[in-house]
């Protein structure tokens, strides 16, 4: 293939689906000139990262669960309500027509939460709980995408309340890292690609999607992320003296096992 032949492959096969032919040409055209296309393409760029960014960032969390055994630290309200309002904006953002870049990364960290909040209710022996769990969450997530069944009126006014849920989901963890002085089995990694994905998903918003309340819930949730990424960095030497400080107290038989140091 001759090299006009894979700039005019790349233009119509990767650029054009992506950007729209006519950005596409500018700037396989080297025409920089055209700053709306340039921010297209980044915000393009960015969707597919954050979305790809999400597809995992749970992932180091929920092995830091299984591994530790513990969900010590981590707030099942932050997790539930933060799970109902991804529920809402992924039914919202669907059932608008939305480009799947500009949202992608809620189905998968949907299914990531629902996966935390298994584990939590698992480790609390709540097995009712659990069941129940899974029936409302999947009874609520048919009815958000089912025009007949949710409104687009309703389901609008639902999107704006998350703007308020998103608040009421991270305030629990806030306030249990202040309380504990501690971050808990809270996941560096999880928090901090939390906190540069949704700043990023407010440059794709304004970009893409001239949705106001889309703006309000992805400003909103990057202040919040913020605080909680600050309180990962201020109590980053408690965290193990906060582990230990949860650790079961041995029962006197295993302090009579435990030998005497010499």
């Amino acid at each position: 293939m001759s090299l006009p032949q894979a700039i005019a492959y790349t233009e119509k096969t990767v650029l054009a689906p992506l950007i729209g032919p006519k950005c596409a040409h500018e700037l396989i055209s080297l025409n920089f000139s055209h700053t709306a296309c340039i921010k297209l393409l980044v915000s393009k760029l960015l969707g597919i990262g954050i979305i790809l960014g999400g597809t995992i960032l749970k992932v180091p969390q929920i092995l830091k669960i299984v591994a530790s055994g513990s969900t010590t630290g981590i707030s099942f309200a932050s997790y539930l309500l933060e799970t109902a309002a991804y529920t809402i904006s992924l039914a919202y953002n669907a059932r608008s027509g939305n480009p799947f870049s500009t949202y992608g990364e809620m189905a998968f960290i949907t299914v990531q939460n629902v996966v935390i909040l298994l584990l939590i209710l698992a480790y609390g022996k709540n097995i009712l709980g659990l069941f129940s769990f899974l029936v409302v969450f999947a009874a609520t997530s048919i009815a958000l995408f089912d025009p007949t069944l949710v409104s687009a009126d309703l389901l609008t006014t639902l999107q704006w309340s998350t703007v308020l849920i998103g608040v009421a989901s991270k305030l629990p963890q806030i306030w249990n890292n202040l309380r504990a002085k501690s971050t808990g089995q809270l996941s560096a990694i999880t928090v901090f690609l939390q906190g540069a994905g949704s700043a990023a998903r407010v440059f794709t918003t304004i970009q893409e999607v001239d949705d106001p309340v889309l703006l309000t819930s992805a400003l909103v949730a990057t202040g919040l992320n913020a605080v909680i990424a600050l309180q990962m960095v201020l109590y980053w030497n408690n965290r193990t003296v906060a582990g230990a400080q949860y650790a079961k107290p041995r029962s006197p038989a295993q302090k009579r096992k435990t030998p005497k140091a010499m």
